[in-house]
């Protein structure tokens, strides 16, 4: 009996990479995109994708929030049950309303911008091995980041569990997103 309560719990692998135990919990203090305080806490009850980038990124950050866009149109009702997390690498440019512009643009229901200071940002990308650096300002000073473009999947306890790269289809994220939502534990 043992040995077969095992083999009911593993169910069918992940498309995702399977980052369970690896890495820490949703766990900041950030100002969301309607100037609030906010912290990893107030995300609980859903499931979080986390993704960090900036609003004036022109191609990754636009196209990786049409690809959860996409993931939540799959997802249909249980749409519901995630939220997108975008959090500024850039909060030099990334005010709160500008957050609020760019997420809105793509889907202000679901999703929520987040900045916070140069060393708020700089501890939580450690956190979770994001890389990011400020390129060269050019002469009328503007300037790209370059950064990691990961998704990574929260459960709605707040435990990292999925780990989305650009290989990823919106489909395969979807299908592991929705075992995600429908776990109970």
């Amino acid at each position: 009996m043992v040995a077969l309560a095992g083999c009911t719990n593993a169910g069918p692998p992940w498309h995702l990479t399977n980052v369970s135990g690896h890495l820490p919990d949703l766990d900041f203090s950030l100002t969301g995109d309607d100037g609030r305080p906010v912290t990893g806490a107030s995300f609980r009850g859903r499931a979080s994708l986390v993704y960090f980038g900036y609003t004036h990124c022109p191609d990754v950050c636009p196209e990786t929030m049409g690809r959860l866009m996409e993931v939540l149109a799959k997802l249909g009702p249980d749409a519901q049950k995630v939220r997108i997390l975008f959090i500024t690498v850039d909060p030099a440019r990334d005010t709160p309303q500008a957050l609020h512009d760019y997420v809105g643009a793509f889907d202000s229901k679901h999703a929520e911008g987040l900045t916070g200071t140069d060393w708020q940002i700089e501890s939580l990308a450690k956190r979770y091995r994001v890389a990011y650096q400020m390129e060269k300002r050019d002469p009328s000073g503007n300037y790209e980041v370059t950064h990691s473009s990961a998704v990574y999947v929260f459960d709605a306890q707040g435990r990292a569990r999925l780990l989305a790269t650009d290989n990823d289809t919106p489909d395969a994220i979807a299908e592991d997103l929705r075992r995600i939502v429908d776990q109970r534990s």
